[in-house]
């Protein structure tokens, strides 16, 4: 997605006031389908698979961020808003579940492969890179988005102008532990100026008090905080990589893989997926993005 797609809507991330705790275990149910597509009827799945086993159960565990302005907040009413939760719904749909029976657990970014593992949520849809070592641990299916690494400045900050500029300005760069943008700035900034926290809301307090000089992660949630910064922070408006976000699920559940994607597909030609975007993230960035073509399952 280019920068220049994305306009400041200051009321849009005004909930970022609240954040939440990595414990990664805090669920909550959602009471309302928030214009997600209505619970498929009358589904039948192949006995013993994980699509009929969720249906008969008529429950959906997922995984997501409670911190990502546009993609995953906890808002006051106590449940999680944003395009993530907007494509798990979609998915619940098309098993026969009502987003009512969707439960939702913390999952920050170092626990994501953890509460799959360990099976505490059926899926993580929590802006969740696609990469090989993850997989090592983890199936993906999708992605269902393409994001890109940028770094969140001081408004008045002219000495940061791109990942290349850090070295040069011994810049202090704040980031989440187990991310993949966290691995990504090291190429550019000596060891000891990383600066980890489980969540990015600690980082903008970090980059508010001088204690840091930038926050790096991609460019969508960084606008968020930008918004709800109240003119204290800017984007330098680099991208420096693309991050493909996949739906991370059981290690070698195929089937399951299979299905997700043929949902995402479907969502995107009936207009779901546009419209999930346009009630998230779409009041930040209007332009939609295209679904991107599905990686093989395995």
């Amino acid at each position: 997605m280019r920068l220049s797609h994305l306009t400041k809507v200051a009321a849009v991330a005004a909930a970022l006031v609240l954040t939440a705790t990595a414990c990664g275990n805090q669920s909550s149910s959602l009471g309302s389908t928030g214009g997600a597509p209505p619970a498929a009827e009358n589904v039948s799945f192949e006995a013993g698979t994980t699509m009929d086993k969720l249906n008969k159960a008529q429950a959906l565990r997922v995984g997501t961020k409670f911190d990502q302005p546009l993609f995953g907040l906890k808002g006051l009413d106590g449940n999680p808003a944003g395009f993530d939760v907007e494509i798990a719904k979609i998915i619940g749909a098309k098993l026969g579940i009502p987003a009512d029976k969707i439960t939702y657990t913390e999952a920050p970014s170092a626990v994501r492969e953890e509460v799959i593992e360990q099976g505490r949520v059926d899926m993580v849809v929590a802006t969740y890179t696609i990469n090989a070592k993850r997989k090592e641990r983890i199936s993906f299916a999708g992605p269902y988005y393409i994001a890109g690494q940028d770094l969140m400045v001081a408004k008045d900050d002219t000495t940061i102008t791109g990942p290349e500029s850090l070295r040069a300005a011994n810049a202090k760069v704040c980031s989440v532990a187990g991310s993949t943008p966290s691995e990504k700035i090291k190429e550019y900034i000596d060891p000891a100026n990383l600066v980890l926290f489980d969540v990015y809301s600690k980082c903008a307090d970090a980059l508010r008090t001088g204690q840091v000089q930038a926050v790096t992660t991609d460019n969508v949630i960084l606008l968020g905080l930008v918004d709800s910064s109240q003119g204290a922070f800017k984007l330098v408006g680099q991208q420096f990589t693309q991050e493909p976000y996949g739906i991370g699920i059981p290690k070698g559940d195929v089937k399951f893989c299979e299905f997700i994607n043929t949902t995402l597909q479907e969502a995107a030609a009936d207009g779901s997926y546009e419209a999930a975007w346009k009630n998230t993230a779409g009041k930040v960035s209007p332009q939609a993005p295209s679904l991107p073509p599905a990686d093989a399952c395995s």
